[in-house]
């Protein structure tokens, strides 16, 4: 099946045109779903570096109402929205006597980004994110997007959204942060590659026979970022690779062929772009979520982080290595759904989800994952369940369709 074509994006340019949505002389109003993760405590972490520059708006959690209910407070939000309806309760007890605005469950989410704000940080993560980005998108504001699913899901559906809302979309993930920084508003044919780069996770030098016993525990320590324990497995198994790369083909204006990965152990260099002319040009920095995050709130100017800087000189080495897909078959399990285009991507996220979380529960091994994820995506196909998607709808019917076909196949484990 031939990959659906991306539908004609470009981020927005840094130029001397270029200006911010906000009014420089007042604070940036700021939204924030799912303040609790590490995306959204490394945001506020910036927030309250320079208070002055941000009016924090609503702030939203799935199931920790009392961390919730501390950042509400410390930021002095407006609204605080926690998914699990079961701790509406703990959360207005915790809030009591400040003036917050309490309130729970999955609609209750999507108002929280559709609360007027001129940049709402998408940090949800999984398809659980879906809604609640769509309706930030809707506002027409600033979306700092760094929820995976609303490009490897929902790709041309997401980006036809942000198009017709007129929205500002800003990737925060790191390798996509870098990528756009480099590019800078390149002509899409002069780009000959862009090349995203991946840590190799705590697995890269081991063998296929030691990879194939790895525990929860030894795949839960990334040897260079601190995120959490879904996507830590992702980089694990290489997965978060092959998902970027979904996301670079909605993102950057170049076909999948001009996509690629390489692993780099020290995680400095984060994105190469190669030109026709012979240039590589690279972004580097120390592997910290705030750069690139500080580099979403701000653009098109910079605002100080509390990063390490880099010295280059003690660093003495850089690195990097092709991928072993035989290894780490997850990258090319993803690689096969990009090529397959349609809705491919959107089953490979949901049975990856699955696969994840059956990993953590000791329910299948390590290579399982994989395994699992490939099982979904060919039963998913005889079944005609990829192809085109029109909306969000029918990105979330497929999502659900391969969470079923994934627990059937998970049974035979």
């Amino acid at each position: 099946m031939a990959v659906t074509a991306s539908v004609p994006y470009r981020l927005p340019e840094r130029s001397s045109e270029a200006r911010p949505r906000v009014d420089a002389s007042r604070p940036m109003r700021l939204t924030v779903l799912g303040a609790t993760g590490s995306i959204g405590t490394s945001t506020l972490d910036l927030v309250s570096r320079t208070p002055e520059r941000f009016e924090v708006v609503a702030l939203t959690a799935q199931s920790n109402a009392k961390e919730l209910a501390a950042l509400a407070r410390r930021h002095n939000a407006k609204l605080a929205v926690i998914g699990d309806e079961a701790r509406l309760d703990e959360l207005r007890e915790a809030l009591a006597g400040t003036g917050i605005r309490a309130a729970a469950g999955s609609s209750a989410l999507v108002d929280a980004a559709l609360e007027p704000a001129d940049c709402i940080m998408a940090a949800i993560v999984g398809a659980a994110g879906l809604k609640p980005t769509f309706a930030a998108a809707s506002q027409g504001a600033r979306v700092a997007l760094a929820n995976k699913e609303c490009l490897v899901s929902a790709g041309s559906v997401f980006i036809s959204a942000i198009q017709r809302f007129g929205a500002e979309l800003l990737p925060v993930d790191s390798e996509h942060s870098a990528a756009f920084q480099v590019l800078a508003g390149a002509d899409p044919q002069s780009i000959d590659q862009i090349v995203l780069t991946a840590s190799g996770g705590p697995f890269r030098s081991w063998t296929r026979e030691a990879i194939a016993a790895a525990t929860p525990e030894q795949a839960l320590k990334h040897p260079n970022w601190s995120m959490g324990a879904k996507i830590t497995i992702d980089s694990a198994t290489l997965m978060n690779k092959g998902l970027e790369l979904i996301e670079a083909f909605h993102l950057f204006p170049v076909s999948v062929h001009k996509l690629d990965c390489i692993v780099h152990p020290q995680s400095i260099v984060h994105c190469l772009v190669s030109y026709v002319d012979g240039s590589v040009l690279a972004q580097m920095a120390s592997p910290d979520m705030r750069t690139p995050i500080a580099v979403a709130l701000a653009w098109p100017d910079r605002m100080a982080a509390p990063t390490e800087k880099l010295d280059l000189a003690r660093l003495a080495t850089l690195t990097f290595e092709a991928p072993d897909e035989d290894r780490f078959p997850a990258l090319r399990v993803a690689k096969a759904a990009l090529r397959r285009g349609d809705t491919g991507p959107a089953v490979l996220n949901a049975a990856n989800e699955i696969a994840v979380k059956a990993f953590l529960d000791r329910r299948i091994k390590f290579l399982d994952i994989a395994a699992l994820v490939e099982e979904t995506l060919n039963a998913a196909e005889r079944q005609g369940a990829i192809c085109p998607a029109a909306s969000l709808d029918d990105i979330l019917a497929v999502d659900e369709l391969a969470r079923v076909l994934s627990y059937e196949k998970l049974s035979g484990y």
